[in-house]
């Protein structure tokens, strides 16, 4: 995975002053790198038996659906608020720096799904943790969370801690 870390680039001072953003858009420009971190996703998620991929917003589509696609599985999205059209359930949760939503589809997942649920980066967790209560609210079971990058040193993975987290880079 180093040739995929050294896509990433660093920004500095993004959002805020004092963050370095881990851009990952030149990723998505290298069908290469694509197909590298989707088929290490496969390979590590196949002995799983997954039933459903599922991303969250937005990042999280692109390599969810692209994931779902290889795997054969259907996908479902995790939004924020106000984003889908059909009947809902959503679920609040305490951010870095204040409140966050996340809503699913109430037929997005079954109860006998075995979800992978993926997203680009784990930071401080509290979005994956968010994503992986929706997912079980609806009877399913949460199989491993995916990420492409992992910022170790926000201790993300304490709130996963029962869950099979996979990162293909960390930092």
């Amino acid at each position: 995975m180093d040739s995929i870390k050294r896509l990433i680039r660093d920004i500095p001072d993004f959002p805020k002053p004092g963050i370095i953003f881990k851009d990952i858009t030149p990723i998505l420009g290298d069908p290469a790198a694509m197909a590298r971190i989707c088929g290490a996703f496969e390979r590590e998620f196949e002995s799983l038996k997954p039933t459903r991929i599922v991303g969250i917003e937005s990042r999280g589509f692109i390599f969810g659906a692209v994931l779902a696609a290889q795997m054969e599985l259907p996908f479902t999205p995790i939004r924020k608020p106000g984003k889908l059209p059909y009947d809902k359930i959503s679920v609040s949760y305490t951010l870095e720096y204040g409140e966050g939503t996340l809503e699913m589809h109430s037929d997005g997942v079954g109860s006998d799904d075995r979800v992978i649920v993926i997203d680009d980066l784990l930071a401080t967790g509290g979005t994956a943790a968010a994503s992986c209560e929706l997912v079980e609210r609806l009877g399913a079971s949460v199989a491993a969370v995916g990420f492409v990058v992992e910022l170790l040193f926000l201790n993300g993975r304490e709130k996963l801690a029962a869950r099979n987290v996979l990162s293909l880079v960390t930092y």
